[in-house]
């Protein structure tokens, strides 16, 4: 009886070993929380990855609870989304954080994205790690145009009929693959339920894995800092990077204060101003898709809006959808159109700091544009930042080989 209690051990001990012996639980916890060693100078702009991450879970956990009361059907998709609204216990609660999470979960990438460009996180040797980001914000979009059809209101029905149309401007094979994608010759009850197979299971499976091989290769080559330093190249005798401190419990604290904070902004918007204006939940989608009746105003919801203002921009269709995948595309070569010889915009010149101020406005003033009506005024400046936008990236190779740099300490500078 005592060898067999010395072998047990305490429950929970055992337990753990139980488990070790049969799956790396506390190898995987040391090597990805707390024996990570990530760089001691974050500052606010890396908090945004973990919020995408909580925005992930609450999407998928609303969006489960969501399902178990939709109805995937052309005759019934808006009734049933009422029907949550007006029926099903704290259902309006449920909807309305599935919906204000969409919106999150755009402005935390988005946010996320940029903290990137600003220290140049998608640099050697974290090529990887951005594309397989860039592959997540595509996956991302997808998922978020699969999603705004199922309500099946009119800003859903007649934006779907514009995006998909687009693909018909493809030589050859362009009708043939809108048919495709609709599954009908319109938009149709099929192509309602295409769209919520792709939503709820193909798409959301992508999202996690690339989610996690993310992550993977984040800690595989360590995380960037403000200073764009390699902590791992100044280690002490233990081998711990002399900059670095271990992600728990120094930086989780940190996340979690972040998150608290995020969690309050994002119920205040639910309880608030869950529609935001019409911004959030356009106005014409709480009316149900009439395909005899077409909205006066057609756009998609903000965080297209950007892309669709590029699109409407250029008057050929085929040139139009061209140039909006660019638009999308670009940043993916980041890594290799960006040639400073520094990380960091501490350390860049002024050529880089003018070039992404005037890309971070013409990204504001194009997403605002793209919600405008496709008035003269508006679709000449939609033009003007379009090129501002193309600039960015396509001069990218020349201002930034000539950009003067400052001098980058050995080690990462921590200011308190």
């Amino acid at each position: 009886m005592a060898r067999i209690e010395a072998e047990v051990g305490t429950p929970k001990g055992g337990l753990l070993r139980w488990i070790d012996d049969r799956f790396p639980l506390s190898e995987t916890m040391r090597y990805h929380i707390t024996e990570y060693y990530a760089s001691k100078n974050f500052n606010f702009w890396y908090v945004f990855g973990v919020l995408a991450m909580v925005v992930l879970v609450i999407q998928v956990v609303s969006g489960i609870f969501l399902t178990m009361n939709y109805k995937p059907s052309a005759a019934e998709a808006f009734a049933s989304v009422e029907y949550i609204m007006r029926d099903v216990e704290m259902g309006w609660l449920i909807r309305y954080m599935h919906s204000t999470g969409a919106s999150f979960f755009f402005i935390v990438v988005y946010l996320h994205m940029f903290r990137a460009m600003l220290y140049g996180s998608y640099k050697k040797p974290r090529e990887l790690i951005w594309i397989i980001g860039m592959l997540i914000f595509f996956v991302l979009m997808a998922e978020g145009f699969a999603g705004y059809l199922l309500p099946w209101g009119q800003m859903s029905y007649w934006g779907a009929q514009v995006i998909i149309s687009l693909f018909g401007a493809i030589p050859v094979i362009g009708d043939a693959l809108v048919e495709y994608i609709r599954g009908d010759y319109s938009i149709s009850d099929i192509t309602l339920n295409r769209f919520f197979a792709l939503h709820i299971i193909v798409l959301p499976l992508a999202l996690i894995g690339l989610v996690f091989v993310h992550i993977v290769a984040l800690h595989e080559v360590g995380s960037n800092n403000p200073d764009g330093v390699e902590i791992k190249e100044h280690k002490g005798p233990n081998g711990i990077p002399l900059d670095g401190v271990a992600f728990h419990p120094y930086h989780t604290s940190k996340d979690l204060v972040a998150i608290i904070i995020f969690l309050m902004f994002f119920s205040a918007v639910i309880f608030f101003a869950p529609e935001m204006g019409g911004y959030f939940l356009e106005h014409a989608n709480f009316e149900p898709a009439n395909m005899l009746a077409t909205p006066e105003h057609i756009a998609p919801v903000w965080y297209f809006t950007p892309f669709y203002a590029v699109l409407r921009a250029v008057p050929d269709k085929l040139w139009g959808a061209i140039l909006m995948g660019g638009a999308v595309l670009l940043p993916m070569f980041l890594p290799w159109l960006d040639r400073s010889r520094v990380n960091s915009i501490r350390y860049r010149g002024w050529l880089y700091k003018v070039a992404l101020t005037l890309f971070t406005v013409s990204f504001v003033a194009l997403g605002w544009l793209g919600m405008q009506p496709a008035d003269r005024v508006f679709v000449l400046a939609a033009r003007i930042f379009s090129v501002i936008y193309f600039a960015f990236f396509l001069l990218m190779p020349y201002y930034t080989s000539i950009d003067k740099t400052k001098p980058v300490p050995e080690r990462v500078v921590y200011r308190a």
